[in-house]
Order: structure tokens, then sequence, then C-alpha cells
């Protein structure tokens, strides 16, 4: 699925839409460049879930968890990792085979760490369509009713 996102705002709805339809033990895995709304994505996603406090991207602590929502969310950046060692230190498979839901931002970085019913969601800028364009792929296993089609449009 691909959908065009022309504002910070629609990559956020896109979040809080996946949000709601998320499952326990669903693991999103995000790629993109520095700067091109993963983080957005991933405050929106929180919102779906029902998640009402802050979420900031864990670039420095590699983890935060929230469980005021109706699923816990388990939340990673592993740009600061040097291999996927590293990931094993902290436990994450702990979090990708638990009850709630992992998302895992530079997860481009460590592909192998990831199980074959991974939700795969990649964010590109397009700097010819405008500073705030981004095309928004979603690449999954399982069904594909994460977003229903008359809610996301396609490209």
């Amino acid at each position: 699925m691909k959908i065009e996102s022309l504002s910070p705002g629609q990559t956020y709805e896109t979040g809080v839409k996946m949000g709601r339809k998320a499952r326990p033990g669903e693991i999103i895995a995000l790629s993109g460049d520095l700067g091109c709304g993963k983080t957005v994505f991933t405050q929106g996603f929180a919102k779906g879930l029902g998640i009402r406090e802050p979420v900031t991207s864990p670039t420095f602590t590699i983890m935060q968890i929230y469980e005021s929502g109706r699923l816990p969310l388990c939340h990673f950046d592993v740009y600061r990792l040097s291999d996927a060692e590293e990931m094993d230190e902290i436990g994450y498979e702990d979090y990708f085979y638990g009850d709630g839901v992992s998302l895992v931002e530079w997860a481009d970085l460590f592909p192998e760490l990831f199980p074959e019913d991974t939700v795969f969601l990649s964010i590109r800028k397009d700097p010819a369509r405008g500073d705030d364009y981004r095309l928004i792929e979603i690449l999954y296993a399982g069904t594909d009713d994460l977003i229903p089609d008359e809610e996301a449009p396609e490209v």
C-alpha cells in the first residue's frame, strides 16, 4: 500500500489509523532518512493505541515502553546501535513476542531481527513535491486491513 502525505498532520493521522487497528504481538519496522517523519508517525500510532503521554524518539535510551493504551507499545530507536547483538542485550525478543506492539525506528539497519509477519513501513521525502511531502509505503505479510482503502488513498 502506498500513501501520499502532504503534511506532518497527515503522517500523524496515518499512524493513528494504524494504531487503532494494531494487534497484540504486531511488529512495525520503520525506515526512512533523518527528519522524514518516523517519530511523527509513531506519535500518531501511540495516539491510536490510546496512549496519552508524550512520545519522543528514544534515540539515546534505545527503547521506551508506554503502557497506558489498550496495548503496551515498545518503541525502539536503533540508530545508535552498532550491531544486532546489542538488541539481544536489551532483550528485544521479550517485546517482539509479547502481548504488546513493537515499533522499531531505523529497522533497515538490522533486517535479520524481524520475523516474517513484520509490517514494514518506509517513509520517504521527495523535495520536488514540496518540503512536507512524504511517500509512505506499507508492506506486510498477513491481511491488508491495517488501513481500509477508503481511509487511505492509494498512489
